[in-house]
């Protein structure tokens, strides 16, 4: 019984997530009259012009370049930056270790909203607006937290005799960090980059400060633009909110498995 009321709630819980998606994706196929005659009903006839026009466009491709660029050097700062914090934090001891851990902890509570006009005069200021490090390099400084946040615990969850034995070997803590730490945390280490990642993608508020002209966006400025644009035919817009979509689920779908397996190692890690 407690199985089924389980298997009962998995259930809700994976229609409230698909019901919206699917509405999106069969939505791009219908018109706008479609929608407005019959809101759930399935596409009759088939409009593919609406995906065909948009994955003909220049501006489309240009966005998704934009957004995978930015996130891919986020995601580069942000993994290899906090790795090195959270060794620090989690195999050695220094006065005034904890309280600088703590500070670290406190930018989860710190919303890029809150930020945005220093953020926005610094960028100015070092020449970066309609560049993607001027989003790159904020969003690697907000996503530090909680990557350190998640690193620190399973690094310092390695025995130290596996350390002691490397510097038997000759094995300093760089080398040690590098050809031991590093190799043992690749679960981990793709949990935290796919959070990284994706996080990027989603990113709106300071790509839309930071980004004023149309070649720079990324996909979500690209969403809202295109809705302003056709505010009329919500089936375009349904066709562009739906590929915008695509690559973070694609990338999502290759990546699950390591990110559930980086989530659950720390669980089982004697």
């Amino acid at each position: 019984m407690r199985r089924a009321a389980l298997y009962l709630f998995a259930g809700l819980v994976a229609l409230a997530i698909l019901v919206p998606v699917l509405y999106a994706v069969l939505g791009g196929f219908r018109d706008t009259a479609q929608l407005a005659a019959d809101p759930v009903g399935l596409p009759s006839p088939w409009v593919f012009s609406n995906y065909g026009d948009i994955l003909g466009s220049g501006s489309f491709w240009r966005q998704v370049l934009n957004s995978t660029l930015i996130a891919v050097i986020s995601t580069l700062l942000t993994v290899p930056l906090a790795a090195l914090a959270a060794f620090v934090f989690a195999r050695f001891a220094f006065p005034g270790r904890e309280a600088l851990y703590t500070v670290f902890t406190l930018g989860l509570l710190f919303p890029v909203a809150v930020a945005i006009l220093p953020i926005f005069i610094m960028v100015r200021n070092l020449g970066l607006l309609d560049n993607p490090f001027g989003v790159a390099l904020p969003q690697a400084a907000f996503g530090l937290p909680l990557t350190i946040v998640i690193l620190r615990p399973f690094f310092a969850s390695f025995p130290n005799e596996l350390q002691d034995a490397a510097a038997i070997d000759g094995c300093g803590p760089v080398r040690f960090f590098w050809q031991i730490l590093l190799p043992l945390s690749r679960p981990v280490l793709a949990t935290v980059s796919v959070l990284a990642l994706v996080g990027s993608w989603n990113a709106f508020l300071l790509p839309l400060v930071v980004l004023t002209e149309a070649d720079h966006w990324t996909l979500p400025l690209g969403v809202t633009n295109y809705s302003t644009q056709y505010t009329a035919d919500i089936a375009r817009i349904l066709a562009f909110t739906t590929l915008s979509m695509v690559p973070a689920l694609i990338f999502y779908a290759f990546a699950e498995r390591h990110l559930v397996r980086g989530l659950t190692s720390g669980a089982v890690k004697g």
